[in-house]
């Protein structure tokens, strides 16, 4: 029973036969005031305690340096980290290198893992741009999961491919329009892609693309 209730129990006016015995549990009702401030102190104690035993507790966050060093590859740091929605193609995407007009080459399979990384930087770059306009790491492919409206109204999760220039010195562009760093931008297929002052340009396309 609280306090309150036992301070309501014994603040009745008492009956002429009991009186003398109300007298006498007053002494008791002060004992009981005082284990009940003694209980308080206790409690406060053990809240002190606790509150000091929480601070005491390990922090499992990452400190800068740290997270820096868990987002290097190679011993180097990666401009870039893949975002939550990131996903494996479920399309066969590939990319048709040209110069001057004529195709380079075998085309670029891009559809093996989740992004691709362009730049100068051979150690983490997994498509090399060595154009001297180019930056060491210059832009990233990333497959996403996104939703996105269907001809019906419905809206439906697919994986797309976006590209983000990562603060490149000469940009990137799509369709020789030059897109805005740190960015995502979706690629459809048949997209022209230039990366800085290269003439190099790759096209997107897919397995089942018309010829």
């Amino acid at each position: 029973m609280d306090r309150s209730n036992r301070n309501r129990n014994t603040s009745h006016s008492p009956s002429r036969g009991s009186r003398s015995r109300a007298h006498d549990e007053l002494p008791n009702s002060r004992g009981e005031d005082h284990r009940g401030d003694e209980d308080d102190v206790s409690i406060a104690k053990m809240k002190a305690a606790e509150e000091a035993l929480e601070k005491q507790k390990p922090s499992f966050e990452l400190s800068g340096k740290l997270a820096d060093e868990t987002n290097r590859v190679k011993g180097v740091t990666l401009l870039f980290t893949e975002p939550s929605d990131a996903r494996m193609p479920d399309v066969r995407w590939r990319l048709y290198v040209f110069k001057g007009g004529e195709v380079l080459n075998e085309p670029l399979y891009i559809h093996r893992q989740s992004c691709y990384l362009f730049g100068r930087e051979r150690r983490v770059a997994h498509i090399p741009t060595d154009h001297p306009s180019c930056s060491k790491q210059h832009a990233v492919i990333q497959y996403r999961l996104v939703e996105k409206e269907q001809p019906d109204g419905m809206l439906k999760k697919q994986v797309s491919p976006y590209i983000m220039d990562l603060g490149s010195t000469n940009g990137t562009f799509i369709n020789d329009n030059r897109i805005e760093p740190q960015r995502y931008y979706e690629l459809m297929e048949k997209d022209t892609l230039k990366f800085g002052n290269s003439s190099r340009e790759y096209v997107m396309l897919h397995e089942n693309s018309a010829p």
